[in-house]
């Protein structure tokens, strides 16, 4: 979903009985759909916090862009709300959510409990890994890594032509301290991200160059 929100259609908001004792509410349309009707129509006030996930899957260097988790967190962010993301590297239906669990807990705890900017926006990623072998948390910078696909060819049962999108997950990044490498290593990777996508290097660099065309 990445960061879509529904504009051409409309969106059904209902109460559900999710979690016993919690207010619930579904909406139709996509995640980050869900945090501005939360903010406008569901919430009484500002809260405190947005806490997204937990996914399925990884949503570490790259994946950030395109990951509807994330971008729910980003949205909540954007609107001056300190907010986390949290993804676990694992897609089995049946995945063990014990490590993801107290990560989350921590890091939500850290967030209540001590004074963060408004615009605070966390992308935490737990590793597949026993409780034994998992290190702990390690503060990250984004890899530079990204997908490297190709459309696959084929024919449906009417003889119609097809493509489905396949690939691989390249590390391009030889520095250290990164997100892909803490997880690797077993450790609970932690991303400050920021939404101004602005290049200041390349800002000040078209400033000196390009002042008088």
């Amino acid at each position: 979903m990445g960061h879509a929100i529904t504009i051409g259609e409309p969106l059904r908001l209902h109460k559900v009985n999710a979690i016993e004792g919690v207010e619930c509410w579904q909406t139709s349309g996509t995640p980050v759909d869900c945090v501005k009707l939360a903010r406008d129509k569901v919430l009484h006030r500002k809260p405190d916090i947005c806490v997204s996930g937990i996914n399925h899957g990884a949503n570490h260097s790259i994946n950030i862009i395109y990951s509807g988790t994330m971008s729910a967190a980003m949205e909540a962010a954007i609107e001056g709300i300190p907010s986390v993301g949290f993804s676990l590297l694992d897609y089995n239906f049946d995945a063990d959510f014990t490590i993801a669990k107290k990560v989350a807990r921590t890091i939500t705890q850290k967030l209540l409990s001590e004074s963060m900017p408004e615009h605070t926006l966390l992308n935490v990623n737990i590793p597949k890994v026993s409780e034994g072998e998992f290190k702990g948390l390690k503060i990250c910078r984004q890899a530079y890594a990204k997908w490297e696909e190709e459309f696959d060819a084929r024919l449906d049962p009417r003889g119609e032509e097809y493509y489905w999108m396949v690939g691989k997950f390249v590390n391009k990044d030889r520095g250290t301290g990164t997100d892909v490498e803490a997880l690797k290593e077993g450790y609970a990777s932690v991303v400050p991200v920021k939404f101004d996508l602005t290049d200041y290097e390349m800002k000040t660099r078209l400033e000196k160059e390009w002042t008088n065309m």
